[in-house]
């Protein structure tokens, strides 16, 4: 605990998950709401001030760390006074999918009276419906459809309460064993 007897914030930058790692950059309301405002193509300061009425010196702090990870980068647009603006990297801009994936999964679950934002796809015209889709099949994914597996980028140390390739071998156990039963059905006589 620090000496204001707050408990201090824990990292998740090594464990071998990408969805800890992310959780630890991106882990608190204003550093999300700071990329989608980013993506609405807010770029200043007082911009995002003005936005989320957020406190200066949380704004400030929140801006550093984008920057310092590389999901926005700061650009001089005036000399005297100094003056930048963020906008968005490659790598904030591919975070465009997982906002629009929050953004449906807060519409269905979240919202009372419909989409207070929708997503336009100009070149055709239409408002897009998140999903993951198999980049193979081009088919629409579902959990039960999938088998968590360890990648390439999987340490080989790893602590044993962070392995995760026990929790994988027995969720696709399970999976087997429902797919089983299921498939199983009634047992049918024959007529001889």
């Amino acid at each position: 605990m620090s000496r204001l007897g707050l408990v201090k914030r824990p990292t998740f930058d090594d464990w071998p998950c990408s969805v800890a790692r992310v959780a630890d950059v991106l882990g608190d309301p204003w550093t999300i709401l700071l990329v989608r405002d980013a993506s609405h193509g807010l770029t200043r300061f007082e911009e995002f001030q003005r936005s989320l009425n957020i406190p200066r010196n949380t704004l400030s702090a929140r801006l550093r760390r984008l920057v310092e990870i590389g999901l926005l980068e700061r650009r001089l647009y005036q000399d005297y006074p100094p003056r930048a603006e963020y906008v968005l990297t490659d790598m904030g801009r591919d975070f465009f999918p997982v906002l629009t994936a929050m953004l449906g999964w807060g519409d269905r679950w979240l919202g009372e009276d419909g989409a207070p934002v929708s997503v336009h796809h100009v070149p055709c015209g239409h408002d897009i419906d998140p999903q993951v889709v198999c980049r193979s099949c081009g088919r629409p994914v579902d959990l039960d459809e999938v088998e968590f597996r360890v990648g390439p980028g999987y340490p080989d140390d790893v602590p044993e309460h962070l392995d995760l390739r026990d929790r994988f071998a027995r969720r696709v156990a399970a999976q087997d064993a429902r797919g089983r039963s299921a498939s199983d059905g009634p047992e049918v006589a024959s007529a001889g």
